[in-house]
């Protein structure tokens, strides 16, 4: 009976639930969830969320939520790269600091995939392509053929040089042929300012900033810059529909990761919370109705970063990006 009870008592102190008894994690100080943008953006609505979430499913835990806005979320991911990997600090980061940036920022001191411990991707963050509604284009057809017939008079804006979106647009003028500006903005709203305004032709944009002003006719969604169509904007067709621009795909996405370093234990308790949000209506509504798409938490981030990456690494010799 001595041995039996010994190896039951051995088994249970193995298995994950005897696991996550034994670390005091997180208890006695709150997590600090750090995300590089302003408050009121994708990446930030889904910061929120997910900190919100986990605060409500790990015991003991107090969750806050730190922006640290600059340079396309470089600021932020450095920060979080050098702080220590105890689980108390962790990031909702983007596709920006986590793959585009790296080609263009010379600052750039982290390592996108070793220099962190990713748990699991977040969410989509679908991009579409719009254009100013006094230009009277209606879809990419007219697109096209307005800038083939012009070329070098219009624009297209972005949140910035080396973004994800900027990379978008630049795969756009790839693909199609085009000759048109890129002018960098800093952030969204003055993008927008000027986009509604009348003062740039065109944008991508995310659709968390997007889809109200598709609604009420101040912008003209003209594609979405996923392989399909995507459930954030169901009735916008892919750019890669358009027969001159098959193959087109360039996506935003979101991800959960800590310090390089971080235990196991702690990583694994976090990608099992990951996953098992995608079963808590609240947590997907909240993010569907700011325009994002909830992933499965299963993709394997690195490989995601690499994959990117070469995309990148080619529209940056493409269009002789620096920042």
């Amino acid at each position: 009976m001595n041995l039996t009870r010994r190896t039951l008592l051995g088994a249970l102190a193995a298995s994950p639930l005897a696991l996550h008894a034994q670390t005091a994690w997180p208890a006695g100080r709150p997590i600090n969830m750090v995300v590089g943008y302003a408050p009121g953006g994708s990446v930030d609505l889904a910061c929120r969320a997910t900190a919100d979430y986990l605060a409500a499913k790990l015991p003991g835990a107090i969750v806050t939520v730190e922006n640290v806005s600059g340079a396309a979320g470089v600021i932020a991911a450095q920060r979080v790269s050098q702080a220590p990997a105890d689980g108390y600090t962790l990031m909702v980061g983007s596709s920006n600091e986590f793959c585009a940036t790296a080609h263009v920022n010379p600052a750039q001191k982290y390592d996108p995939v070793k220099g962190f411990t990713h748990i699991g991707m977040v969410c989509d963050s679908p991009v579409l392509f719009v254009a100013s509604p006094k230009l009277g284009v209606r879809n990419m057809d007219e697109f096209l053929a307005l800038v083939r017939k012009h070329p070098g008079k219009y624009s297209y804006g972005s949140s910035g040089v080396g973004s994800t979106l900027h990379f978008a647009g630049e795969l756009l003028k790839k693909r199609g042929n085009l000759f048109m500006s890129h002018i960098p903005y800093r952030g969204t709203a003055p993008l927008l300012t000027d986009l509604v305004g009348g003062n740039l032709d065109f944008a991508m944009i995310t659709t968390t900033a997007a889809n109200s002003f598709v609604a009420n006719g101040r912008l003209v969604a003209l594609g979405v810059t996923s392989a399909k169509r995507s459930p954030a904007a169901p009735n916008v067709p892919a750019i890669a529909e358009h027969p001159a621009l098959s193959g087109y795909e360039l996506t935003g996405w979101l991800s959960l990761a800590a310090p390089r370093g971080l235990t196991e234990e702690i990583a694994e308790r976090l990608r099992i919370a990951l996953r098992a949000r995608l079963q808590d209506p609240a947590y997907r509504r909240r993010l569907e109705d700011g325009g994002l798409v909830p992933a499965t938490g299963n993709e394997d981030i690195s490989a995601v970063i690499q994959q990117d990456g070469k995309k990148y690494a080619e529209l940056v010799k493409f269009a002789n990006i620096k920042d």
